[in-house]
């Protein structure tokens, strides 16, 4: 292939990844410092691209040169994007997964497929004593934030309403993406375990608070079930005149693997996959993408469907996970 061949197809590529409202020719412009002018003769394959200015595109995008000149390699290069940071505070966690799913809201067709060995993080916010709870633990616990050092949970304490908030308006974004996910009973056992620890170790300020927990968790889990009934994603309220986003929820009971995001956005795969708790690698090697997708849907095969049917085993499944949680009071 003829390098002015490989430069559009370059071109090409980074074209069909932005969002729609995005211009290449702008980005391009800005990234490389050149004019509108000189941007599209090298769109167009009249000026060659330089080294220099081709590493700065694959930098910017992180790109991989094997993906572009598609080299049959075993390389797949993945996205790490707190690796630069020492440390951040929690809340540019759940600010970072808004604008994910912002950033997914961008594109007309968009598509979520999730295998959930853990509850999704946004569901913890559908309820406000369960999002505190969750907020404080992963703070404290798995965070290591030292302002809550040696601190007791207390919900009159610690409501992190800003936090609150910020889950709110990303369940908002998520809801309005269709999506697919694969469950199975042990994802909600990380959270049952973690409100189990913090009851025996005497984590809890004031013993009442546990009831309040538990029962807000018990909230969370009857509103995915009527979520699941109605096979779309909505907040408690909502009128029927708001988007409802389909969602297909099904269940595993033999294997489901690690939490996986793989996400379809106007025909491109992008894949996630979770290290350190709350980080994501992220790749689009398509590839890869592939691979995953493949492997997902031997899961999904092998597994109920519960949205708008099965009602005998949905309401078997989320009648077990109540009981699960009920065994903590």
């Amino acid at each position: 292939m003829e390098n002015s061949q490989l430069q559009q197809q370059l071109f090409s590529y980074l074209k069909s990844n932005l969002p729609p409202h995005l211009s290449l020719a702008d980005e391009l412009g800005e990234i490389l410092k050149i004019s509108s002018d000189s941007v599209y003769r090298r769109i167009r394959g009249e000026k060659p691209i330089s080294l220099t200015e081709l590493k700065t595109i694959c930098d910017h995008y992180h790109l991989s040169l094997d993906q572009l000149l598609q080299l049959q390699t075993d390389t797949v290069v993945f996205k790490a994007s707190d690796l630069s940071k020492k440390s951040f505070p929690f809340d540019d966690i759940l600010k970072n997964l808004y604008a994910q799913l912002k950033f997914f809201n961008s594109f007309k067709d968009r598509h979520v497929l999730y295998l959930c060995k853990d509850m999704p993080i946004w569901h913890f916010f559908h309820s406000k004593e369960l999002a505190a709870f969750k907020t404080f633990f992963w703070a404290k616990t798995i965070h290591n934030e030292p302002e809550y050092a040696g601190k007791l949970f207390s919900l009159n304490e610690y409501d992190f309403t800003d936090f609150f908030e910020i889950g709110q308006a990303t369940i908002r974004e998520y809801n309005q993406i269709p999506c697919i996910e694969i469950w199975n009973l042990e994802s909600i056992n990380s959270t049952v375990s973690q409100i189990g620890f913090y009851k025996d170790s005497g984590g809890f300020k004031d013993k009442q608070e546990i009831g309040a927990v538990l029962d807000s968790f018990i909230e969370v889990i009857n509103h995915l079930q009527l979520q699941t009934e109605t096979g779309a994603k909505f907040m408690p309220g909502d009128s029927e005149l708001i988007y409802k986003a389909p969602v297909q929820l099904y269940v595993n009971e033999v294997v489901i693997g690690s939490n996986t995001i793989l996400t379809e956005l106007d025909g491109q795969k992008i894949s996630f996959i979770p290290y350190n708790v709350f980080s994501f690698l992220h790749t689009r090697d398509q590839r890869f993408c592939e691979s995953i997708q493949k492997g997902i849907n031997i899961i999904q095969s092998r597994s109920t469907l519960i949205s708008k049917t099965g009602e005998k085993e949905r309401s078997r499944f989320f009648n077990a996970m109540r009981t699960r949680i009920n065994e903590l009071r």
